[in-house]
């Protein structure tokens, strides 16, 4: 049978002639011809990661590549000490890499957990219920409050049907259904005669027949989606990539200009080749990965911390790269609890205060408080024409009904109403249910009815209005105000109200004819306090903020005018006839969008070079979660779905958390380009030290297990206390960083040098200096004068972020710690192993002078470098 996907745009009898079946559904042999051509009601499995896939993934790091090729080079050269001594490196890294992300991608199981396990159906003429995933195309279900609907759907009839799709579509509002034939190119989230697969009916019930199962429905497009989208390397995995190839290169190089030196010196080869090799291997910063795997770790809890839990190590960096964040409306940037928040009665305007469920807030007139007593029919008529409830879970107020209906509970709370007491004295005998055609819902409570619902609608009926307390006619100029008041309020994009009484009807049918006007209540769902702050935060750091929801347009235009979020607005439709990767610079929101649409705002971002964060917490978001740079899923609200697809989770479903995260990863960043400095002037400055030697054919300053003992302990110590470095001041005031800028940077590059070539020359100045004190004695100085050297590169480079000599208690401990593991190898029986003796007074005090030179020399070439950049 021929997919389509227009049943929306078709009346009943075209749908079920298209689709072959009736009301009366599809016979048994019909059903069975059906599930072998369309295949089961459920979703493809994609294939699972594996524990040993992603242990393996720990070794595929360019640095670590490096590392075990010196593992290789090691053995061959016999140095089995140093072959230990990186093998247990490369490991630990990995364990540390494998036991923080170890997370299986579960997207396509989390889908299949929201399919319905059983769907009521009529075939042959019976009702019967039967697995949904035995439904087909045709098939004709019944649906009723409660109920996950199991498959895409034409209605057939319907009576007062509503549905919750916020999770597919993006709408944070229950849907009223109709039967009516809709547009060709109608909008998923308007086509208001569909039902779609992993929704639920939150109120009414109706009859539908299938259109779409599996992995032709909406969900099952999404899941192909999700499986398709082939996720990026981040940021931080591609520098490091780079980072490799150019240290490599630079090893290689080191090794072959040695191993030239040599032969132009007289050495025999062999002995230049085995030199030149173990020098490779000791110019290699063993250190590097484990500290960065580690420093992204340390980032990990501290995110924990700020409501941020990241799945992907690589992540924690790429949020500090980041220049566009996506951000849902609903529950991320608002609430995602509607509020009241003006009310129209007695003839005048009341602000009503305090935000969300909790009954906190006043009622205020001007700039005063407001006497509640004149409001009491108002707010009593919404508390009691009213069919919803909270609960308390975990301590937090849950709704049990529509949105909107719990609005009107709080704000009578805010006055004061007590909605048991009130419900016990004016108990409800019949109710007239809300429909999309009648627009307004009335309940029964004895001898007095209370009506809400579209305002226009509401007036019409009405005869009579409640003005300071008096009951008077309803003229045409009351009702033109009234109405002028209503337009004002939706022109904010508040969604209003009218409520009315009748306590002189003498039937159920006469209960909506000639009522009493009392009011309006006008709310929406408002934006967090805490955002305003958080988007100006962004500004100052470069990253621009882009809303994208499945809500109208005249409601996010006004959320986003409130917030601050600059740009256009565009709808869904329109962004289907727009070249988006042209437009995409100048609009900074996007309304009622579909999922395919949120799919190819990432990637219009991605191809103009930006970093781009996406949030999300439906099922409708995944697949963009999944391409964005950095996928960020709700922790509250979210789906499963949305939450496995995403790199990062928000424990408390905040705008601000996702800020707060973008700061520490850029203050991740920096420490990660701090210790890549510290570590690699440190390689140079030996590598410098052992190329001039050769050069002048003096004998090795350093031994082998000497340059092993710098690079992994006295070296590596610092550099894992660094990651606690605190962040610079005014860190969320600098641009970000461009995505094609290299963890060495240009000037980077060049402190490195100048720094390491500088180290290398004063070392081996002293080495030779001390050579007639014997070549222990000399080795040793050159040994502890790179240790010491470590404290002013520190310095020298935590100046460049103007971080305090103290600001970091790890760091000083870590030093402190390096230098007596130094000591223990001078003074202790430890310096048989290492090959040093030791040191006088005299000695310590010509190695502090020659730390106050390099210092000195650092800053006079940092100077020259910065004028000439």
């Amino acid at each position: 049978m021929e997919k389509r996907e227009d049943y929306h745009a078709l009346d009943i009898i075209k749908v079920l002639k298209d689709l072959k079946t009736s009301i009366d559904g599809l016979s048994l042999k019909e059903t069975e011809e059906r599930l072998h051509s369309s295949g089961l009601n459920e979703l493809a499995r994609e294939k699972h990661v594996n524990y040993l896939q992603i242990l393996l993934e720990q070794f595929t790091s360019p640095l670590v590549l490096v590392l075990l090729a010196a593992i290789v080079i090691s053995l061959f050269l016999h140095e089995t000490a140093d072959a230990i001594i990186i093998t247990v490196i490369v490991v630990l890294n990995a364990i540390i890499g494998f036991r923080q992300e170890y997370k299986a991608e579960k997207a396509i199981e989390a889908l299949q957990r929201l399919a319905s396990p059983k769907a009521r159906v009529i075939r042959a003429g019976k009702e019967m219920r039967i697995d949904s995933r035995y439904l087909v195309p045709g098939d004709i279900i019944l649906l009723d409050t409660g109920d996950k609907v199991p498959a895409d759907a034409r209605l057939l009839e319907i009576f007062s049907l509503q549905t919750q799709e916020g999770s597919l579509t993006g709408e944070s509002q229950p849907v009223s259904k109709t039967l009516d034939v809709l547009n060709t190119k109608t909008a998923l989230a308007d086509r208001i005669n569909m039902v779609y697969s992993s929704t639920v009916v939150t109120k009414g019930r109706g009859t539908a027949v299938v259109t779409s199962t599996g992995m032709h429905s909406e969900v099952g497009k999404i899941a192909t989606m999700i499986q398709e989208s082939v996720r990026e390397p981040t940021p931080l995995q591609k520098k490091l990539k780079t980072l490799g190839k150019y240290l490599t290169i630079a090893v290689v190089a080191v090794a072959v200009i040695v191993f030239i030196a040599g032969l132009l010196g007289g050495k025999p080869a062999s002995e230049m080749f085995l030199t030149a090799v173990a020098l490779a291997v000791a110019a290699i910063p063993e250190g590097l990965p484990a500290v960065i795997t580690i420093s992204l770790a340390i980032g990990v809890q501290r995110m924990i911390k700020r409501n941020a839990l990241v799945r992907k190590l690589p992540s924690v960096e790429t949020l500090g790269s980041v220049t566009v964040i996506c951000t849902d409306k609903t529950g991320t940037l608002t609430h995602n609890e509607m509020t009241v928040r003006y009310v129209w009665s007695n003839g005048s305007i009341f602000k009503v205060t305090g935000s969300g469920y909790e009954a906190s807030g006043d009622f205020k007139l001007g700039e005063a408080k407001a006497d509640t007593k004149m409001l009491q029919q108002l707010l009593k008529a919404g508390l009691l024409c009213n069919n919803a409830h909270f609960t308390l879970e975990n301590g937090q107020r849950q709704v049990v009904g529509d949105p909107t209906e719990a609005a009107l509970l709080v704000s009578a709370e805010k006055a004061k109403l007590d909605s048991k007491q009130l419900m016990k004295k004016e108990q409800r005998t019949d109710e007239i249910p809300f429909s999309s055609e009648r627009k307004m819902m009335s309940v029964i409570c004895g001898k007095i009815s209370y009506t809400k619902g579209a305002p226009d609608v509401v007036l019409e009926k009405c005869d009579k209005v409640l003005l300071k307390g008096q009951v008077v006619r309803l003229d045409r100029d009351l009702k033109k105000e009234i109405m002028q008041q209503n337009e004002v309020f939706a022109s904010k994009a508040l969604r209003v109200l009218g409520f009315a009484y009748n306590d002189s009807f003498t039937s159920k049918e006469s209960a909506e004819s000639n009522m009493v006007f009392v009011g309006l209540q006008a709310m929406i769902d408002p934006p967090r306090k805490e955002v305003k702050e958080a988007i100006k935060v962004c500004k100052e750091a470069g990253i621009r903020v882009i809303m994208i929801t499945g809500d109208q347009i005249m409601t996010a235009k006004a959320i986003a005018a409130d917030l601050g979020i600059e740009g256009r607005a565009v709808s869904g439709l329109e962004l289907e006839r727009i070249k988006l990767e042209k437009e995409i610079a100048d609009i900074g929101i996007f309304a009622r969008v579909n999922p395919e649409h949120k799919l190819d705002i990432v990637k219009a971002l991605q191809k103009k070079g930006e970093i781009v964060a996406m949030t999300g917490d439906g099922i409708n978001d995944a697949p963009a979660l999944k391409k964005a740079d950095i996928g960020i899923s709700m922790g509250i609200t979210g789906t499963d779905v949305a939450k496995e697809a995403a790199d990062m989770i928000l424990t408390d479903d905040n705008f601000t958390s996702i800020v707060n995260a973008v700061e520490e990863g850029r203050g991740i960043f920096d420490n990660i380009r701090k210790f890549v400095n510290y570590l690699l002037s440190s390689n140079l400055g030996e590598i410098t030290v052992l190329l001039l030697a050769s050069l002048f054919v003096l004998p090795l300053p350093l031994t082998a297990i000497q340059i092993l003992w710098v690079n992994l302990v006295t070296d590596g110590l610092p550099a894992v206390a660094l990651s606690r470095d605190p962040h610079a001041a005014g860190i969320m005031k600098r641009k970000p960083l461009p995505p094609k800028e290299n963890i060495i940077s240009r000037q980077l590059r060049w402190n490195i040098i100048s720094l390491g070539v500088l180290m290398g020359v004063i070392v081996l100045i002293l080495f030779w200096f001390y050579q007639a004190s014997g070549l222990a004695k000399a080795q040793t100085v050159a040994f502890t004068s790179l240790v010491l050297f470590e404290l002013t590169r520190l310095q020298i480079i935590r100046s460049e972020y103007k971080l305090s000599l103290f600001s970091n208690g790890w760091l000083l401990s870590a030093v402190l710690g390096s230098l007596l593991l130094q000591l223990a190898v001078i003074y202790t029986p430890l310096a048989a192993w290492f090959g040093t003796v030791k040191l006088s007074l005299m000695d310590w005090i010509v190695m502090v002078a020659a730390n106050v030179v390099l210092y000195l020399l650092y800053r006079v070439a940092d100077y020259v470098i910065k004028k000439r950049m």
